[in-house]
C-alpha cells in the first residue's frame, strides 16, 4: 500500500509536471493567408455570441486597448507594468494558466494597478487541434489558477497562435464558438505588432499603430526571449498615439462594459482548489527536478559499474586460468547437509555428492525435524559414507552448527539439501584452501531447472549478476556472500568468528561478512559448480527473494562497524557493504523512478532520444550478458529472454527490495519460508555428468536426474 500510495503520487505529480509544461514557451501568431477568405465574422476583431450567433465588435474611434500575450514573465511583466503605471494607462494582459500559477503575485500586480487579466488557455496550446476534453481542460485549468492567485475569474480569452480576423481558419472559428458559447469574449486583434518577427522599435510601433484614427486592440507580448524592444516600443506607441488624439483603455473599456463583465470574484472553495493547484505544480516541477537529478547520476553509474565488472571479470578470468592445472590439495574433508522437508530433492543431492572424484570424504545429513520422511530415505540409501543427524526442528543455522561439530575433518564443504555436485566439484572447491589466508571459498552456482521464462530469467541472473559479482569481489578482497548451495571453510575459521549465526535470516551472508572481519580471504572458484533448484513460481520467487533481501539488509546491520575495521576486514566497510547497499538495496529502490522518467520522457520529452538511449543500454546489457555467459563456458541461447526482462523480473525484484526495506523500517520479524521442491536441481545435467561410469552401482540413483 505504501508502495502504491508513494507511486501514484509520484506519477501524477510526472503527469502534472509533464502536462503542464509540454507546450510552453516562445509563442507565435497566425498570419493571414494570401488568396484565403476570413472564417471571422465581420465588424472587429471581439467576438461575442448573441441572439443571432457570433457577433463581432470594433473599438470606437480614436481608441486603443493594449494588450499582451503569454506572461506573466518575471524579467519583462514588471517592466511594462512600470511603462504603464508611468503613462496612467491600462492594459489587458491574457496570461498563461502555468505562469500564473508560477507567479501569481504578477497576476495581483496588474489587478491592483487597474489593468484586466485574460487567460491564453493553460499551457499556450492550439485549441483548435486538440481533442474537446483537453479544450476544457485548458480553459478550466486556467480559471483555477488564477482563481488561487487572486480570488477571481474572467470571460476574457485569447486562442495561442491566433492573431487578426483575417487569420481566421474554419477550425479556429469552430473553438471561437465553442468558447464563445461558454460564456467567453474572445480577443482577436486588430493591430499585431509581431515584435518577434520584425526586431527594431521603429518597426515595431509602425505595425502596431492604428490607421486613420480607427479604433484598434493592439497586440504585444510579455514573455518569450528578449522583450527589451517590446518595452521601448510600447512607450513611444504611447507617445505617439496621444499626441494623435487616442486614448487607452481596456478591452471591457473600450466595448463600455463594466469592469465586473470580465472579472468576477470567486468562492472560497474555489480559491483553495486554486491554490492547491499551484501547490501541485510547485511540487511537481520539484519532483521533475529531482528525479532529473536523481535518474541521470544513477544511470551512469550503472554503467561505469558494468564497464568495471566485465574489465574486472576477464581478468579474474585471465588469473584463474594459470592455477587451472592446481589440483593437488586433497585434504579430508566433511561435507554437511542441512535438510528439512528435502524428500524430493534429497537423494540426488546426496547420491550426487557420493559420487565426487575425490580421495578422502564424509556426508553429514542434519535431519532438521522433517515431518516428510527425510531421514528415513536418506537412511535408505545405504551408502557408507553418509551419516545421518536427527534433531529437533531449529532453524538451518543451528542444523549447520550440529553438522560442524559432529563432523571428523578439519576442511568442510556446506551444502544446501536441493542442491547436486558434478563429479569434480569438491575436488575444484577445496583447492584454494591450500592458502592459510583464505577462510572461505565460494562455488559456482548454477540453475538447474532453467526452463521457461522464469527459469532462464533466473539462470542469467545468477550468471551475469551473482557470478560476475564475486569475480569482482574477489580481485576487491571483499566477497560478501559464500552461497549456501555450496561453500568451503576452514573449522578453525567457523569456531574463531563463532559457527553460523543465527541473527539473520542470511547466515550465508552473515557468516561470509564475518570472516572478512576476522581477517581472512574469501575468494571464489568458478571451476566448482553446483546445480540448484530455483523456484518454479512467482510466489516461491518472491518469498525466497524477500528472506534474502531481508537478510542481507540484516547481516549489513549486523556488520556496521566494519566501516571502522583495520587490516583485510576494511575491505568489506569500504567496498563491500557500500556497494551491496547501493547496488542490491538503494538502486532498486530507486528503479522505479528510472522507469518513470523513461515513461515520462515518452510522453513529452522527445521520445527518439528516449529510445535511443534505452536501446544504448539494452545493447550493454546484452554484451555484458554474452560476455558473462561465455566465461562461465554457457550457451549465448538465453540471451532471447534478456529484453523481456526488463518489463518484469526486473519490477519484481526491485518491489520485493522495497517490500524488505519498509518491513525493516518497521520492526517487522520475518519468518523462515519454505520454497516449493519438484526436484529439479539436476535437469540442466546428464545422467552420466553426475554419475559417471566409474561410480559404483550402489552410490546410483534408481531415478534419472
Amino acid at each position: 500500500m505504501l508502495f502504491t500510495i508513494i507511486m501514484t503520487a509520484v506519477c501524477a505529480g510526472l503527469l502534472l509536471q509533464g502536462y503542464a509544461h509540454q507546450d510552453v514557451g516562445g509563442s507565435g501568431t497566425a498570419l493571414p493567408a494570401s488568396g484565403r477568405a476570413s472564417a471571422a465574422p465581420a465588424g472587429g476583431s471581439l467576438i461575442t455570441r448573441g441572439p443571432k450567433g457570433l457577433t463581432a465588435h470594433r473599438l470606437p474611434d480614436h481608441t486603443v486597448a493594449l494588450t499582451f500575450d503569454d506572461g506573466p514573465d518575471p524579467t519583462w511583466t514588471p517592466r511594462i507594468l512600470a511603462e504603464l503605471r508611468r503613462e496612467h494607462v491600462p492594459a489587458t494582459f491574457f496570461d498563461v494558466g502555468t505562469r500564473i500559477a508560477a507567479h501569481p503575485d504578477l497576476v495581483r500586480q496588474e489587478l491592483a494597478q487597474g489593468d484586466e487579466v485574460g487567460i491564453h488557455t493553460f499551457t499556450h496550446a492550439n485549441l483548435s487541434t486538440v481533442p474537446a476534453w483537453r479544450e476544457n481542460l485548458e480553459l478550466s485549468l486556467s480559471q483555477l489558477a488564477l482563481s488561487g492567485a487572486s480570488s477571481r475569474s474572467t470571460t476574457l480569452l485569447r486562442l495561442p497562435y491566433s492573431s487578426t480576423p483575417a487569420a481566421v481558419t474554419p477550425r479556429d472559428l469552430a473553438t471561437i464558438r465553442q468558447a464563445t458559447s461558454d460564456g467567453y469574449l474572445v480577443a482577436l486583434a486588430d493591430r499585431d505588432s509581431e515584435d518577434w518577427r520584425r526586431p527594431g522599435v521603429p518597426r515595431i510601433v509602425a505595425n502596431a499603430s492604428p490607421a486613420g484614427g480607427a479604433g484598434a486592440v493592439v497586440m504585444f507580448h510579455d514573455a518569450g526571449g528578449d522583450r527589451s524592444q517590446t518595452v521601448h516600443a510600447v512607450a513611444q506607441l504611447i507617445s505617439s498615439l496621444r499626441a494623435r488624439g487616442y486614448r487607452f483603455t481596456t478591452v471591457t473599456g473600450g466595448l463600455g462594459l463594466s469592469p465586473q463583465a470580465a472579472d468576477q470574484a470567486t468562492s472560497e472553495v474555489t480559491h483553495l482548489q486554486g491554490e492547491g493547484l499551484m501547490v501541485a505544480l510547485r511540487v511537481s516541477s520539484g519532483l521533475g527536478i529531482f528525479v532529473s537529478w536523481v535518474v541521470i547520476p544513477l544511470a551512469a553509474l550503472a554503467v561505469l559499474r558494468t564497464l568495471l565488472m566485465i574489465v574486472v571479470a576477464g581478468r579474474h578470468k585471465r588469473l584463474a586460468r594459470r592455477h587451472m592445472g592446481e589440483r593437488s590439495f586433497l585434504p579430508a574433508v566433511s561435507i554437511v547437509v542441512p535438510a528439512y522437508n528435502e524428500r524430493v530433492g534429497i537423494e540426488a543431492a546426496v547420491r550426487s555428492l557420493a559420487a565426487a572424484d575425490y580421495p578422502d570424504f564424509e556426508i553429514i545429513v542434519v535431519d532438521d525435524g522433517s515431518t516428510d520422511g527425510t531421514a528415513e530415505l536418506v537412511d535408505s540409501f545405504g551408502i557408507a559414507s553418509v551419516r545421518v543427524i536427527r534433531q529437533n526442528n531449529a532453524g538451518k543455522a543451528t542444523a549447520l552448527n550440529t553438522g560442524i561439530a559432529a563432523a571428523r575433518y578439519d576442511i568442510l564443504v556446506l551444502v544446501d539439501g536441493d542442491t547436486v555436485f558434478e563429479t569434480d566439484t569438491v575436488r575444484n572447491l577445496v583447492q584454494p584452501l591450500h592458502g592459510p589466508q583464505v577462510g572461505a571459498v565460494s562455488g559456482n552456482t548454477k540453475v538447474g531447472n532453467r526452463h521457461g521464462l522464469l527459469g532462464r530469467w533466473q539462470h542469467l541472473e545468477y550468471v551475469v549478476g551473482f557470478n560476475l559479482d564475486r569475480r569482482m569481489y574477489d580481485l576487491f578482497g571483499c566477497i560478501t556472500t559464500v552461497p549456501g548451495a555450496i561453500g568451503a571453510f576452514r573449522r578453525d575459521v567457523l569456531t574463531r568468528v563463532g559457527g553460523v549465526s543465527t541473527d539473520t535470516l542470511a547466515e550465508d551472508s552473515d557468516l561470509t561478512m564475518a570472516i572478512n572481519r576476522a581477517g581472512f580471504h574469501v575468494v571464489y572458484e568458478e571451476r566448482a559448480r553446483a546445480w540448484t533448484e530455483a523456484p518454479a513460481s512467482l510466489a516461491d520467487l518472491w518469498r525466497q527473494r524477500y528472506r534474502w533481501c531481508y537478510g542481507t539488509m540484516q547481516a549489513a546491520w549486523k556488520h556496521r562497524g566494519a566501516v571502522f575495521d583495520t587490516g583485510h576486514g576494511r575491505r568489506l566497510g569500504w567496498i563491500g557493504l557500500p556497494s551491496l547497499l547501493l547496488f542490491q538495496v538503494l538502486m532498486p529502490l530507486l528503479s522505479p523512478l528510472i522507469d518513470l522518467f523513461a515513461l515520462f520522457g515518452f510522453l513529452f520529452l522527445d521520445p527518439w532520444r528516449v529510445a535511443a538511449f534505452w536501446v544504448g543500454f539494452m545493447v550493454l546489457q546484452l554484451f555484458t550478458a554474452a560476455y558473462a555467459l561465455r566465461l562461465d563456458d554457457e550457451p549465448l541461447s538465453p540471451l532471447w529472454v534478456l529484453p523481456l526482462q526488463q518489463f518484469v523480473y526486473r519490477q519484481l525484484m526491485y518491489l520485493v527490495v522495497i517490500q524488505s526495506v519498509v518491513s525493516a523500517l518497521s520492526g517487522i520479524r520475518l519468518r523462515w519460508h519454505k520454497m516449493e521442491r519438484s526436484g529439479g536441481a539436476g535437469d540442466a545435467l546428464s545422467h552420466e555428468t553426475a554419475y559417471p561410469a566409474a561410480v559404483p552401482d550402489r552410490v546410483r540413483s534408481s531415478q534419472p536426474l
